[in-house]
């Protein structure tokens, strides 16, 4: 995030919906907390195990990264979606020490599509502002109706790489429960978010629901049984 303030600081000075961002810290204040945090990554990636410490690297770049696909394509949204996806694996190899199931590579995907689908909505504010200032957003390129169908498809998909998580990891009914209300969350945010007025309550609420939802439903097949 820091890195973000960083590279974004003279474009969210001209956007009125971010100016503030770069009175809360000074550059001095977020080059050290994004040194900080790399340092942190790494030494905590070095502490868990080999693997881990030699995928750190990879870690801070695709985060990184990211930060910057919005000043040359519109897929931006996919790049977020990768970064954040790769936490789940990130925390399988933290624990096991190496890829052996296709269970965190499932569940990767299912957060990547849903990230990307939500930074959708989320983008939709900032169309016209990217439009004058030459930046690449899906909404910004193919129109706000595109990008409401993009990140419903998106969403679907989630669910169903969600519910196919449930599968492999050999869930029963207790994640099934969990998973059909996420369904349901889900088509309501893609309802909420057609509506202006309500799309930071699509944003905000419907996927801190979502993201509770999968964990309730992990920790109560774990200790339900």
């Amino acid at each position: 995030m820091a890195f973000n303030r960083l590279a974004d600081w003279q474009i969210d000075q001209k956007n009125p919906r971010t100016a503030v961002r770069s009175t809360l810290v000074s550059k001095t204040t977020a080059y050290g907390t994004m040194v900080g945090g790399v340092l942190a990554l790494v030494g905590g990636a070095w502490i868990l195990n080999l693997l881990c410490l030699m995928l750190s690297p990879v870690a801070v770049g695709i985060v990184f990264f990211y930060s910057l696909t919005k000043r040359f394509t519109w897929g931006s949204h996919g790049f977020l979606g990768l970064a954040l996806g790769t936490a789940p694996v990130g925390a399988w190899l933290a624990v096991r020490g190496q890829f052996d199931s296709w269970v965190p590579i499932v569940l990767g995907t299912a957060v990547g599509l849903w990230v990307a689908g939500f930074d959708l909505i989320y983008a939709l504010q900032d169309r016209e502002f990217d439009q004058k200032q030459g930046l690449k957003s899906f909404p910004a390129r193919f129109g706000e109706i595109s990008a409401l169908r993009m990140a419903t498809g998106l969403h679907v998909l989630a669910a169903c790489f969600l519910g196919a998580f449930g599968r492999i990891a050999g869930f029963g009914w207790r994640y099934g429960v969990c998973w059909t209300v996420i369904c349901v969350v889900l088509w309501i945010e893609s309802h909420w978010s057609k509506v202006e007025g309500k799309r930071w309550k699509a944003f905000f609420q419907a996927n801190a629901a979502v993201s509770l939802l999968v964990l309730g439903g992990v920790v109560w097949e774990i200790f339900g049984k």
